[in-house]
């Protein structure tokens, strides 16, 4: 019997366990076999490699202690919620952390974890309740799927990024932080003005578990103004 081809113009390759993907997708899963974050990630107990950043971020920033009310938008799978319950003591201790994504996320000791989009006014009213009308700081790791344009994945999560402010505009407490996802492109500089208008110290920073290759850093606002 001969052999059953692959088309080379489809760029599929099959994998040991007999799936067709796609020569992206099969770059993907090399590179999350090869990366040392992966593994360190599953070692600790972690939801997702981004949970480094967060501790990365924390280590250099000092976002996170004991007490503090978080907000984590955009939290599926919940790294860096995981991150932050344990830094502010939400499980046993004074500290809260709430979550939230349109996705559904398992549960997280210590963590609220709330479903929906928090750009509606519903949702908006429901968050405030639970969190008292205020929180100590707002994340934002969320990012829109990649178009491979680089212009376009800018100004999508420029959107995002713009979303998460507004909700911190609103719920953050005089002194609170704000940290959010950022890709390299034109909209930044005004994004970082608009920034510094309501913050007293605003960062730009690349942490090390952020791939090398990818044009992705974090804005740390810290100091929010009256």
């Amino acid at each position: 019997m001969a052999e059953k081809r692959v088309p080379a113009n489809r760029q599929r390759e099959m994998l040991r366990d007999g799936r067709v993907r796609s020569a992206s997708s099969r770059r993907w899963l090399t590179r999350q076999l090869n990366d040392p974050y992966v593994a360190q990630a599953r070692a600790a107990g972690y939801r997702s490699r981004a949970a480094f950043k967060l501790l990365e971020l924390d280590r250099e920033f000092r976002l996170l202690r004991p007490g503090l009310s978080v907000v984590d938008l955009g939290a599926a799978p919940g790294g860096w919620s995981q991150v932050a319950a344990e830094r502010v003591k939400a499980q046993d201790g004074p500290g809260r952390v709430l979550a939230i994504d349109l996705l559904p996320v398992d549960p997280i000791p210590g963590v609220e974890i709330v479903t929906g989009d928090f750009l509606s006014d519903d949702m908006l009213a429901e968050l405030s309740a639970r969190c008292g009308g205020r929180a100590d700081l707002v994340l934002s790791d969320m990012a829109a799927s990649a178009s491979g344009q680089p212009d376009i994945d800018h100004l999508r999560i420029l959107n995002l990024a713009e979303a998460a402010l507004d909700f911190a505009r609103r719920f953050l407490v005089p002194g609170g932080a704000f940290v959010t996802k950022m890709l390299q492109g034109s909209g930044e500089r005004d994004f970082i003005a608009a920034l510094r208008a309501d913050f007293a110290q605003v960062a730009r920073a690349k942490p090390p578990s952020s791939r090398r290759e990818s044009s992705e850093f974090f804005l740390v606002a810290r100091g929010r103004k009256p």
